[in-house]
Order: structure tokens, then sequence, then C-alpha cells
């Protein structure tokens, strides 16, 4: 299979209560006219890019809530997770403390947690 923009990230599974963020590709340039290297754009505390895949959620115990004869049913227990607020293509404002840096394919992403996501972007026309 080859492997092109669209299908690149189909093999990556995200654990948990985790999002896959692509940064934003920050400016070069601020305000007073200073170009600043990529290093030190990288250590601000606060950072924004694109969600790209997101975890199952947060697992839930198999008997919580729910009321179930336990006898008689042979079935392998399901894991049930409460879903996360983050959605693929939002825009997210994340904490950089949190985030894990990988690179995958020549290309940069981070592994965040829910918790370091301070808030999200959506265009519902996407």
């Amino acid at each position: 299979m080859r492997i092109s923009e669209k299908n690149k990230l189909e093999k990556i599974i995200i654990v948990g209560d985790r999002v896959l963020i692509k940064p934003k590709s920050s400016k070069e340039q601020t305000k007073s006219g200073l170009y600043l290297p990529p290093g030190v754009q990288e250590k601000e505390k606060v950072q924004e890019g694109y969600i790209m895949k997101v975890g199952p959620g947060y697992p839930i115990p198999a008997d919580y809530g729910f009321e179930e004869e336990a006898w008689g049913q042979e079935e392998e227990e399901q894991v049930r997770y409460i879903p996360l607020q983050a959605k693929e293509g939002d825009l997210a404002i994340y904490l950089q403390r949190d985030a894990i840096e990988i690179n995958y394919l020549g290309e940069k992403y981070f592994i965040v947690p829910q918790s370091a996501v301070l808030m999200l972007v959506r265009e519902e026309d996407l």
C-alpha cells in the first residue's frame, strides 16, 4: 500500500484520553519584525495545532451503572469509554509541557492528554 497524505495516519491508534496534534506552523516573524528560530517558538508554554487523531476516551468499569445478570453470560467483556470532546479537524490550544513530541514519516506531531487541551476551535463546515 502506498503512503499518501490521506492514509498515512490510518495505522496509528491513539490510546485512551490522548489526541494526536499536528502543530500549526507558527509565525517566524514577531510583530516588531524579529525572526525567531523554531527552538524559541517551541518553548512557548501554550501552543496550537490541529487534531489529527483522537483516542477512544476515558475507560469506565464494565459494571459501572449497568445492571446485567452475570450468570449465564459467556460473552467477552466490552470495554466502555466516555468519549473525548476533541474531534478530528479541531484547532486545539494546549499546554506544551504535557505534550510528547514524535516524528512520524518525517513530520512532527504531539501526543497530548485531553487534560492539557485548554480550548478547541471547531469549524462546523469542515
